[in-house]
């Protein structure tokens, strides 16, 4: 299949992008993870998938505990508190709090694991899923996502930019790695012909308290922004190839289309799991892609993650390999990369976790730029460029995968 079609209409792909991605950031409620805003955007996704010509539409619902993303935090620092009164009664009850916190950081935002999500209320997220099926047999599936959730607000962020917040995290593990450190110390007896200098080094973690006492705001659970680029980007870049495929009566033989918007990323990857619970299993009769995207908004940094939710999970190599051939193709700059430790994830991993073949597509300078997870974070920070190129690159890939690359 030649789509050159849908790729010169890459600039009014971006136009509708940016207008659809307008409409829901002006006229539905905020989107936190298991809102009702949530859900709105999903019911709204839902019509156009039909209208869009997808055979199968459906909206599904799943538990969550959203704030419990965040809320470890609350358990971490209160351990680092702990370890710092413990310091001067029992050292060794020091060294456990220290490790108990941080064992607590790694499992829940190192590796999203439900560690303490029980412990936080309850709510229900939604995804949204179309699929349109070829004129033929399926003998393979390409499946574009996104998720439909905005993000809480980082107050230090949006204050004291993407430095100050990144000095006052790198100030905290400071501040547990000499509580650790020294209570290390006074355990081996390091000390014991000095209890003065011990003291004075217990007391020197003081430093270290209005950093930790910062971090109780870190995220600010009553502003949820507007999520623009993070990641109504990421949605719309599926539904602009729905829509032009329908535009331009463009139908595949053989290859089936799926767009899901996998709710609550930011609550760590629930929904996008919750969906690979549900539905994962179904998609292993025929060659099946899945491209996640998210944050589409800086041309400069357009790349494709070869590693994902902090750098902990391999990803496809040829689902990779395709979307970066297909920028090659086009000549659109595009890297290979991957999300860092400490980068966080994209939807991507929890597909990759469960089996499936897929690949994450991000355009963010990791050096976070301003409007992210900020009030800034709106229609007008939005590049039309960045969409048009990432547009052209996907429909790209889409031809190649329908003529039979990488299967």
């Amino acid at each position: 299949m030649d789509l050159q079609k849908l790729i010169d209409k890459k600039d009014a792909a971006a136009r509708y992008m940016v207008a659809e991605i307008s409409y829901i950031c002006n006229k539905l409620e905020k989107r936190a993870p298991g809102s009702k805003g949530e859900h709105q955007a999903c019911e709204y996704a839902a019509k156009q998938m039909k209208n869009y010509g997808c055979d199968r539409v459906f909206v599904e619902e799943f538990k969550e505990n959203p704030g419990s993303f965040f809320g470890w935090i609350y358990f971490t620092i209160s351990c680092c508190f702990l370890a710092l009164i413990s310091y001067f009664i029992l050292p060794v009850l020091s060294i456990v709090f220290i490790a108990l916190g941080l064992l607590l950081c790694f499992l829940q935002f190192g590796l999203y694991k439900k560690v303490v999500d029980k412990l936080f209320k309850e709510e229900i997220g939604h995804n949204v899923t179309g699929f349109k099926k070829p004129t033929g047999e399926v003998k393979r599936r390409i499946i574009f996502n996104g998720h439909p959730d905005a993000a809480w607000e980082w107050p230090f962020k949006y204050k004291f930019t993407y430095l100050g917040f990144d000095i006052h995290m790198i100030v905290c593990f400071l501040g547990a790695f000499y509580t650790l450190g020294i209570a290390i110390a006074s355990l081996a007896g390091a000390f014991e012909a000095n209890p003065d200098l011990g003291t004075r080094m217990g007391l020197g973690a003081l430093a270290f308290t209005p950093f930790w006492f910062g971090l109780y705001f870190m995220w600010n659970k009553n502003r949820v922004v507007d999520g623009a680029n993070d990641n109504l980007t990421g949605c719309y870049i599926g539904m602009a190839i729905l829509k032009y495929l329908k535009e331009e009566h463009i139908n595949f033989e053989n290859t089936e289309i799926g767009v899901v918007w996998s709710g609550s990323e930011e609550a760590g990857l629930r929904g996008a799991k919750a969906w690979c619970e549900a539905h994962a299993d179904e998609f292993n009769d025929v060659p099946t892609f899945v491209f996640s995207y998210d944050t589409i908004a800086q041309s400069e940094h357009l790349q494709v993650n070869y590693r994902d939710l902090n750098g902990t999970v391999k990803v496809d190599k040829d689902v990779s390999d395709l979307f970066y051939e297909a920028c090659v193709e086009l000549g659109i700059d595009c890297g290979k990369g991957i999300v860092p430790p400490l980068g966080g994830a994209t939807d991507s991993a929890a597909f990759a976790q469960a089996g499936m073949r897929s690949t994450g597509v991000t355009a963010l300078n990791h050096a976070l730029p301003d409007f992210y997870h900020t009030r800034l974070d709106t229609p007008k920070a939005l590049n039309p460029k960045c969409l048009a190129d990432c547009f052209a690159a996907s429909v790209k890939a889409l031809e190649m995968f329908d003529n039979g690359a990488k299967q």
